[in-house]
């Protein structure tokens, strides 16, 4: 932000609308700045959020909840299923009232999803919960505590359910709705922007993201 033509006082009040979840163009007619100079500044945050999210990784154990989901090309919040080719697959791990990771695969075999399991979930001291695709066969095999849950027989009892991670693509579903066409090269930085939205849940993001992005 160094060489910004804009005012500090103009970035703090974009990075304040940013925060408060106010698209770009919400933002330039609110501040009266020029609409592709907002989404500049909107692409940077998102930018340094990706970075941040990545370079703060943890690895997670507890109760952790695994499930893929598809996101549209360009217009979000469609239907989901795991043949439909012209579809994003993504992937989340969940931990239970904790930290969530999310990423996008080039698709949902075991091949590329036991390798992100076993990087970010340690074995000996988690629970890991999942739907019954069949990509999920090789978690005991590998050393993990399996449970899986077949919603088309069973209602939620206790432990057993993945509701964590549901409710965060419907999150993350409803945040692409405010933004219409998002661009496919683009979907990553407003995934991690869920992503460290939710993880930073009851936080001040604007403060959290001030030091990353102001200084």
């Amino acid at each position: 932000m160094k060489y910004s033509k804009l005012s500090n006082y103009q970035i703090k009040k974009i990075l304040q609308n940013f925060c408060l979840e106010l698209t770009a163009v919400q933002t330039a007619k609110l501040l009266r700045i020029n609409r592709h100079t907002v989404d500049r500044y909107y692409q940077t945050f998102r930018e340094r959020i990706a970075d941040y999210e990545e370079q703060n990784l943890k690895k997670l154990s507890g109760s952790i909840e695994i499930n893929e989901s598809y996101f549209g090309s360009r217009h979000f919040g469609d239907k989901r299923g795991r043949g439909a080719k012209w579809r994003i697959p993504v992937v989340g791990i969940l931990k239970r009232k904790g930290l969530v990771y999310a990423t996008i695969i080039p698709d949902v075999s075991r091949k590329t999803l036991m390798p992100i399991i076993e990087r970010l979930v340690q074995k000996s001291k988690s629970n890991v919960y999942t739907d019954r695709w069949r990509s999920y066969d090789g978690l005991v095999f590998s050393g993990y505590k399996h449970h899986r849950i077949n919603h088309s027989k069973q209602f939620v009892r206790s432990h057993n359910h993945i509701n964590g991670i549901e409710s965060f693509w419907s999150y993350v579903k409803r945040k692409m709705r405010k933004h219409n066409g998002i661009p496919r090269h683009k979907f990553y930085l407003y995934l991690k922007e869920s992503e460290f939205r939710s993880n930073h849940r009851g936080q001040n993001i604007f403060k959290i993201l001030s030091k990353l992005v102001l200084y």
